[in-house]
């Protein structure tokens, strides 16, 4: 981390036995006071000018480099002057890796976990549209893209433990007031109406009146989400470059890796506790005659963003102790400067200068470095790409996967679950592992990331194959099981005229013939006749399911028709590869942007690779995904004269598309990298003359062997 100038005095570390080398000595605090000491003790066999040979023998060029003091700042973990012994046990890489993984396990958990999971929930309570609950989604997208710039370039010269852990504090008041319309809101209090769905209906409630106010809360939505977005901005920026600069080299990828996959494991737990929270009333304590299976069932929606906004209050605490440098990093930052990326005119000068990026006058220069670096922008369109395909297969997976197999929605999800936590999480921390484990640098990593990009192009091509759909009658097939032409839907027939069935409540049950239907009233069935067999509704004498017996009408079981297709095995198998390929290469893609820019420009370099990633991938990655998939839809719900959501998609028609996509995206991406690849330029200097300057391991008696300094690291 670059501090003040020194002029023209010769940069000096501590010995290796300061606790600058090892971390701190448990036995006896350590101070400002106490660094100072051992920085000038004249036992301290390594002080010499850091990088006097190498300054010689580049000349006029090494005036400009960056020069590193250890010395004169406290490295002591604490709040202000309160910084006892105790907490310097936790004042060390893995200390600070396991609060940063927290907060970032929050932050999956709440913004890709609970939020996912309630927003049909939060439509039923407050008679919201789903264009309405898209802004509401879109606000966490669209506060990053506003504050990423500015928390990026003042954050990354500044103390970064503070801005994380103020962060850390937002996110939690965001969360807080996210879950503050369930207590301003008034009780939800509706009857349950089946009337509507079994022969005869009751037309009347079909369309009833429910007018009201509650979509004002739209916009407190829309605040808690926003809060949400500021909050997590320094997290994924400034959390990354402290954690790179604060370990060796070769252990930075296996340290951001784990970050990641607890950013990863988040929306996992956010959808399991987020699930088994919606089968609670949302009104605790109160009793309804509402089921789970009812349209108008509501969860407790609230209680997840009362615990993930309470536990970010407690994470954001010790974080905001930690120091701007863990003691022991700063020789780290002169092992990273052989693998940074070398522009052809050599203008790096002026961003080597330890004052650059403190200022709003270095922001144009800054700006203008980046745009001419090629491999940090093809690495930036590269992200662009894979966040296309992760935003929008994540969002709409779960819909392929139910409309493929004929699952419900809560089936769907937890399969999709399922498939998520052993690929996305595994492929994160693996891509860190090979890395560290490889010893890759330079342009072998995006090397390793192209080849992780074609191997997922390879599985992208299991969408050229699809499961039949179960047919529906007066959808895909008439009620003599008949197959209807591709646009001619007829929802009513002679069983049902006299049923006067209504569009509005879409609630599929399977017939004994295989044949499934829109409703209970299509399949003609009274009410009267209900029962429960294993635990499942039955409906018996429905007048359009044909019996094989002499007498009587058949029977339908509430819910869709159990899907027979023999491709499913493999239609997940590569499912799982895409998936783990595509995350296989998400951190050595980060680790490759941080090795192609210098020290001062890291945190800004990820604010506007986070930019460009959300810009042109994240958040028209669901829209370009949600409109392809709708060209596939059958069936199109009635909300009272107004076109709703699909209900039936053609699942040959969804799959091509899927293709269509994730084959344009990942030919992007192979070229992207590709290119990066072969333009990737590494310093001319060799790391044996950066390694020279490097203190010595042997200088001292006594001195951290290269494995002591790995089991402190």
């Amino acid at each position: 981390m670059p501090l003040h100038p020194l002029g023209d005095k010769p940069l000096t570390f501590p010995g290796p036995n300061s606790a600058m080398e090892n971390g701190l000595d448990h036995g006896t605090p350590l101070s400002p006071g106490s660094l100072r000491s051992a920085a000038h003790s004249p036992l301290d066999t390594s002080k010499q000018p850091l990088c006097q040979p190498w300054a010689e023998k580049r000349g006029a060029r090494g005036t400009h480099e960056v020069r590193y003091v250890s010395a004169g700042q406290s490295v002591a973990c604490g709040w202000w002057a309160f910084a006892p012994p105790c907490l310097q046990v936790l004042n060390t890489p893995k200390g600070i890796l396991f609060f940063l993984c927290a907060a970032a396990f929050l932050q999956g958990m709440t913004v890709n976990g609970f939020i996912n999971t309630v927003i049909t929930s939060l439509e039923r309570r407050y008679d919201l549209h789903s264009y309405q609950s898209g802004l509401i989604a879109s606000s966490y997208d669209i506060a990053a893209c506003l504050c990423l710039t500015f928390v990026s370039y003042f954050g990354g010269s500044g103390h970064k433990p503070r801005w994380l852990g103020w962060g850390v504090l937002v996110m939690g008041t965001g969360s807080l007031v996210f879950a503050l319309p369930h207590f301003t809101a008034g009780r939800y209090e509706v009857e349950a109406d089946t009337g509507v769905r079994t022969c005869p209906a009751n037309p009347s409630a079909a369309c009833a009146d429910r007018t009201s106010g509650l979509y004002r809360y739209q916009l407190v939505f829309m605040l808690g989400q926003f809060l949400h977005g500021v909050g997590a901005t320094p997290l994924y920026t400034l959390g990354v470059t402290y954690l790179d600069e604060n370990v060796k080299s070769s252990y930075s990828p296996v340290y951001i890796a784990i970050f990641y996959t607890a950013a990863i494991l988040g929306p996992a737990a956010g959808y399991l506790i987020g699930g088994a929270l919606l089968n609670i009333y949302t009104e605790v304590g109160r009793r309804t005659e509402l089921t789970t299976e009812s349209p108008l069932w509501v969860g407790a929606w609230w209680v997840g963003f009362l615990g993930s906004g309470a536990a970010a209050f407690f994470t954001a605490v010790p974080i905001l102790g930690y120091p701007r440098q863990l003691p022991g990093s700063q020789r780290y930052a002169v092992m990273r400067a052989a693998e940074m990326h070398q522009l052809k005119d050599g203008s790096h000068g002026e961003a080597s200068n330890p004052d650059f990026g403190k200022t709003i006058r270095d922001l144009p220069l800054s700006i203008w470095l980046l745009l001419k670096n090629p491999t940090f922008i093809l690495l930036c369109l590269a992200g662009a790409t894979e966040a296309t395909l992760i935003t929008g297969m994540s969002t709409f997976s779960p819909k392929f996967l139910e409309s493929q197999f004929s699952l419900s929605a809560s089936e769907a999800a937890t399969l999709f679950g399922y498939l998520v936590v052993p690929a996305g999480g595994g492929g994160t921390f693996l891509g860190g592992f090979f890395v560290n484990k490889l010893r890759l640098r330079g342009s072998a990593v995006i090397k390793f990331c192209l080849f992780c990009t074609i191997v997922s192009l390879l599985g992208i091509l299991v969408f050229s194959l699809h499961c039949p759909g179960v047919p529906m009658a007066g959808v895909t097939a008439s009620y003599s099981r008949s197959l209807l032409p591709e646009g001619h839907l007829n929802l009513t027939a002679p069983c049902n005229t006299a049923c006067g069935c209504q569009p509005e409540h879409y609630s599929p049950v399977c017939g004994s013939d295989d044949l499934m239907y829109f409703s209970l009233c299509h399949a003609g069935c009274p009410a009267a006749t209900e029962m429960n067999v294993d635990g499942r509704k039955v409906y018996r004498d429905c007048s359009c399911v044909p019996q094989n017996l002499s007498s009587g009408f058949g029977h339908v079981t509430a819910g869709k028709c159990t899907s027979t297709c023999q491709r499913k095995p493999l239609l997940l198998v590569f499912i799982f590869v895409v998936i783990f390929f595509t995350f296989l290469s998400s951190i050595p893609a980060l680790t490759a942007t941080l090795r192609c820019v210098r020290d001062p420009q890291r945190s800004f370099a990820l604010g506007i690779q986070w930019i460009v990633v959300r810009i042109l991938g994240g958040i028209p990655g669901p829209i370009a995904f949600g409109w392809v998939i709708d060209k596939a839809c059958l069936l199109w719900q009635d909300q009272c004269g107004q076109q709703g959501s699909c209900l039936v998609y053609q699942n040959s028609a969804m799959s091509r598309y899927i293709l269509i996509m994730g084959l344009l995206y990942k030919v992007l991406g192979v070229l992207f990298f590709a290119t990066a690849c072969c333009l990737y330029k590494p310093l001319s200097e060799s790391s044996d003359g950066l390694e020279a300057c490097l203190p010595s391991q042997s200088s001292a008696p006594g001195s951290a062997t290269d494995s002591q300094l790995q089991s402190s690291i």
